[in-house]
């Protein structure tokens, strides 16, 4: 039994109010020196990749906390110098960038990378990301879908246009490249027109990773036809089993008998006894502004923002019919699987979800930790997990540090990487290439 880890690279952590605890350095999300460091930490305990979220406005959240910080494409060429086998996952949106831009920017980081960079494509429902792009409101949820799409279609069609072999650099005759193994795509859709090639040859790994997020019917259509890894969340083992089981289905049904990866995010919070974790969770979860987050809560949820209190019992009849609600459908259908299991106060749902973004929080010591991981992974859960710390200054070196090695001795954790790609790594088939038109 042996499962990837990943690790985010959130600042201050998956607990976004986290800088204000004593401790903590408010500006670390932009210190590019700290999150080498992280990088390379995490590289010596063999993660598999980091991962860097991102999107493309600033919205009324900077009020209390961190939002995106630095472009991760831009970030991760640099943290990834003097590193050797650790991926890259970085997110770009497909609703507001252009497939042939960023499947050459990309390709451009599998290059600088040598062969471990991968892109988590999202859809982003901001009305602050469409404002900055000259639109009134964001596209509705099934043109970004029908957009994301098409966009893949294109990127990966670039990604391989270029065959193997076309440098050819034969200095005695002249001839540099094979023309007839550069090939333009001549896409035509609805929403692009590409002719391409790329003007940057084939990666490392014939192609970045692709990696995707929504749990929508259209984000697991796109996940299942495209994705290399897929990010799940859920607050249950019954809601995680079911959602890779369809996904399996699904990708079967677009002929991929390998399907896609599915790594479960899980957010952790570490002490050295159950009595630290427990101090250490009250004074994380203590910097949440708690009506504030109850009222972010509920709104997402459908609910008028001042239905509950923070410890009034919220119920699973309380929520609208699933055709109202309008947040991100994997924390809606994990908090309803929650829900199904009994009431819950807003407070405790806030908190179990580390704030209120829906991975579920585990607070514990390193073996709890361990245990839990082992648990949901043997019950098929997940291919693995990305690891998101709490509080990114303490829990990313005290998972690191003291959960790894335990994962490892049990065999549950590689202690070796098995190989330099991150395509390798993750123990993934290698490319195979669909058509291209020939011209």
């Amino acid at each position: 039994m042996s499962y990837h880890l990943n690790l985010s690279l959130q600042n201050p952590g998956h607990v976004r109010t986290a800088w204000r605890l004593p401790a903590n350095d408010p500006f670390a999300q932009t210190d590019v020196a700290y999150l080498r460091r992280l990088v390379q930490e995490a590289e010596r305990a063999k993660i598999h990749a980091v991962f860097v979220g991102d999107g493309p406005a600033l919205t009324g959240a900077i009020e209390r906390a961190p939002e995106a910080g630095i472009e991760p494409v831009v970030l991760f060429a640099s943290l990834l110098a003097g590193t050797s086998h650790i991926g890259a996952v970085a997110t770009s949106s497909t609703t507001y960038n252009d497939p042939y831009n960023l499947a050459r920017r990309y390709s451009a980081l599998d290059h600088v990378t040598g062969g471990r960079a991968a892109l988590n494509a999202v859809t982003t429902y901001s009305p602050a990301a469409a404002a900055n792009f000259g639109l009134a409101e964001p596209p509705a949820k099934e043109d970004r879908y029908r957009r994301a799409e098409e966009f893949l279609e294109v990127i990966t069609a670039l990604w391989d246009a270029w065959e193997p072999g076309a440098i050819v650099a034969d200095k005695a005759s002249g001839r540099y490249a094979d023309p007839s193994k550069v090939h333009a795509i001549d896409h035509a859709g609805e929403f692009f027109s590409v002719r391409g090639p790329l003007s940057i040859p084939e990666s490392p790994q014939g192609r970045p990773l692709l990696v995707q997020a929504g749990a929508s019917e259209g984000g697991v259509r796109l996940g299942a036809r495209f994705a290399d890894v897929v990010f799940a969340v859920a607050q249950t083992p019954e809601r995680a089993v079911a959602f890779r089981e369809d996904l399996r289905l699904r990708a079967r049904a677009f002929g991929r008998d390998d399907g896609p990866i599915v790594s479960l995010g899980v957010v952790v919070l570490l002490g050295s006894t159950q009595e630290e974790a427990r101090r250490r969770a009250d004074d994380v979860l203590g910097t949440i502004d708690i009506d504030t987050a109850t009222a972010q809560l509920l709104a997402s949820l459908g609910l008028p923002p001042d239905s509950h209190r923070p410890d009034d019992p919220l119920t699973l009849a309380d929520l609208p019919d699933v055709a109202e609600r309008r947040s991100s459908e994997g924390f809606q259908a994990s908090t309803r699987a929650l829900l199904e299991r009994g009431p819950r106060t807003p407070r405790d749902l806030v908190h179990r979800s580390a704030g209120g973004a829906g991975h579920r929080l585990v607070v514990g010591t390193p073996e709890q930790v361990a245990d839990d991981l082992d648990a949901w992974y043997r019950a098929g859960a997940a291919d693995g997990f990305t690891i998101m710390p709490a509080d990114t200054a303490t829990d990313l070196e005290a998972f690191t540090g003291h959960v790894v090695p335990l994962l490892q001795d049990r065999g549950s954790f590689q202690r070796e990487y098995s190989g330099t790609t991150l395509r390798e790594s993750y123990g993934l088939a290698p490319v195979r290439r669909r058509e291209v038109a020939r011209t």
